[in-house]
């Protein structure tokens, strides 16, 4: 019951942004980014909370569980290393090939050294995803 409500409720700040969005005739996209980004997380970490509040409660109980909290950190670290790594790769690729596009178009010799800036920036998330893996299976 709990989680259909925080279902509805992760639907519904994505839905309403892009309402008012729409309705408002596209004049505060920068507010309604800013709702979906702030509702949208809130609600997640608010779920977050409860399932782990509730995972603790039932360690409580007399039951032993195969499941550990420290099962459930090693995911979320796994989860953070390899999304935080992808954004910081994202990010990095995106101003190193526009640069790289850019000094292209004045000398088309470059095109080397280029890439090589390119590749080291998208390196960032392959070293976020092997973390990852060694947080997982070490």
């Amino acid at each position: 019951m709990l989680m259909n409500i925080l279902f509805v409720l992760i639907a519904m700040s994505i839905i309403a942004p892009i309402t008012l969005f729409y309705v408002t005739g596209k004049r505060n996209a920068k507010q309604c980014l800013m709702m979906n980004i702030i509702s949208f997380f809130s609600f997640l970490c608010l779920g977050t909370i409860m399932l782990l509040g509730g995972g603790i409660s039932a360690m409580a109980a007399a039951e032993p569980s195969g499941a550990a909290v420290g099962d459930g950190l090693k995911f979320i670290g796994a989860a953070l290393a390899t999304g935080l790594s992808g954004i910081g790769g994202g990010v990095a690729v995106a101003s190193s090939a526009s640069a790289a596009i850019g000094a292209m178009s004045e000398n088309e010799k470059i095109m080397g050294k280029t890439l090589i800036f390119v590749a080291l920036a998208e390196g960032i998330a392959l070293y976020g995803l092997i973390i990852s893996f060694l947080i997982m299976f070490a």
